[in-house]
């Protein structure tokens, strides 16, 4: 089927945009099936806005981080968790280096 520019309405500002035959290919090309709903500064605006919800939304608040020791190396760790003490808890680095080390044991046993 040969694309053509098409003429869609913006559900934000109710203004006439083009959906172009370059941007249709993209969307093609990504696998992406829907159509764009708001025009390209409305999407922009929301972009800059944080995205979903339109700004309204309040800002998140920063994760509380916990102060514990890793159980591999020692040093001190900062874990979005509050640790309970029955299981061992890791630095970022320990933890990284412990996840590759058992993804490399699943795909050993395949």
């Amino acid at each position: 089927m040969a694309l053509s520019d098409q003429t869609l309405v913006c559900r934000d500002c109710n203004q006439e945009f083009v959906f172009t035959v370059g941007e249709q290919e993209f969307y093609e090309s990504h696998r992406l099936t829907n159509t764009p709903s708001r025009c390209p500064s409305c999407r922009a605006a929301r972009k800059a806005s944080g995205g979903f919800g339109g700004g309204s939304r309040a800002p998140r608040e920063a994760r509380q981080l916990y102060t514990t020791t890793c159980s591999n190396c020692g040093n001190e760790a900062q874990v979005p968790f509050q640790p309970r003490g029955d299981k061992p808890v890791y630095c970022s680095d320990c933890y990284q280096t412990m996840g590759t080390s058992r993804s490399n044991d699943r795909r050993s046993r395949w």
